[in-house]
């Protein structure tokens, strides 16, 4: 079970880091990925890291500003945001799939387990 948590409402500019823990599990050999949805609009993704490389990718809009990382004694894996722009805003999700070939990382449907999401909102 995936637990997300840290959103909340900023100003452009700001500041956010996002978390998503696993219960009952470890992401030992798994791909752990965030992804992003606005009402009406497809989920999209966001950053992912492979757990036991450290691999990292990000979609290009928040490369240099967001960050992926994560921490193997608390099997948390964080999202790191900064300078925060208005379309930033929507309900992030962390979800993990094990075996995901990097070139499908960006795909959701090839993550099985999913977090609840968490609203991001950003002011302008």
């Amino acid at each position: 079970q995936l637990q997300a948590c840290g959103g909340g409402l900023v100003q452009t500019g700001g500041s956010l880091r996002l978390s998503c823990a696993a219960s009952g599990g470890t992401f030992s050999n798994y791909v752990i990925g965030w992804f992003r949805q606005n009402p009406g609009k497809e989920r999209e993704f966001v950053a992912a890291i492979k757990w036991n490389s450290r691999h990292t990718s990000y979609r290009d809009s928040v490369k240099g500003r967001f960050t992926i990382s994560r921490d193997s004694a608390k099997n948390t894996v964080y999202l790191q945001m900064n300078s925060l722009k208005p379309e930033d805003t929507a309900v992030y999700y962390c979800a993990a799939g094990s075996s995901i070939i990097t070139s499908a990382q960006r795909m959701s449907a090839q993550y099985p387990y999913w977090g609840q999401g968490t609203q991001v909102t950003v002011s302008s």
